[in-house]
């Protein structure tokens, strides 16, 4: 077995709660982005950019989490408002995949937004090659617009994900996978 298929197989998810310190270092970083760019794109469009969230702009984004879930569920006690200030500071990088999908006379949107999640997906493979491990997630503040313009989005634009990236102390246990029996058929069998 090659050592790509090794990763692939043994790659999970970790929560970013379980996510610590240390987190990819500029030039990691960089190797990380460099091939999560590096997906099918046809067209070369480049739908998707990326915004970095690390240090204390990570926590300026946690305020604006917090300000506008407070603003939208004014009920909401303190611990609450707390719980998803917090979304973003656990893991020591985020990076939230910007999806700018945009009508094309050739190139479906619907193509654009696969290859903006394939970007999410090149992006933890790396960084579980470089030693990291990570999570994919959206959450409520990846559709909130006034969330997506505080963090810079065009009104065109949406996160395809946030990836949170850092160190856990084990592999967590595989979860269950489908059985291929019940999602593979073959065309004209």
């Amino acid at each position: 077995m090659t050592d790509t298929l090794s990763l692939l197989k043994l790659r999970r998810s970790v929560p970013p709660q379980f996510l610590t310190a240390p987190g990819p270092d500029d030039a990691q970083l960089r190797e990380i982005l460099t091939v999560a760019a590096r997906v099918p794109d046809h067209g070369k469009l480049a739908p998707w950019r990326f915004i970095v969230f690390s240090g204390a702009a990570k926590e300026k984004a946690a305020e604006i989490v917090g300000a506008v879930f407070k603003e939208r569920n004014p009920q909401a006690d303190e611990d609450k408002v707390a719980f998803e200030r917090k979304r973003l500071l656990h893991a020591p990088v985020v990076i939230a995949v910007v999806s700018r999908a945009r009508k094309h006379e050739k190139i479906p949107e619907w193509e654009q937004e696969l290859s903006a999640g394939a970007v999410c997906m090149n992006m933890l493979i790396a960084a579980e090659a470089l030693g990291f491990n990570g999570s994919w997630l959206t959450n409520w503040f990846a559709f909130d617009r006034k969330v997506l313009d505080a963090f810079g989005l065009a009104p065109d634009e949406r996160v395809a994900g946030f990836v949170h990236l850092g160190k856990a102390d084990g592999r967590p246990a595989d979860r269950e996978r489908p059985d291929l029996a019940a999602i593979v058929s073959r065309f004209g069998a």
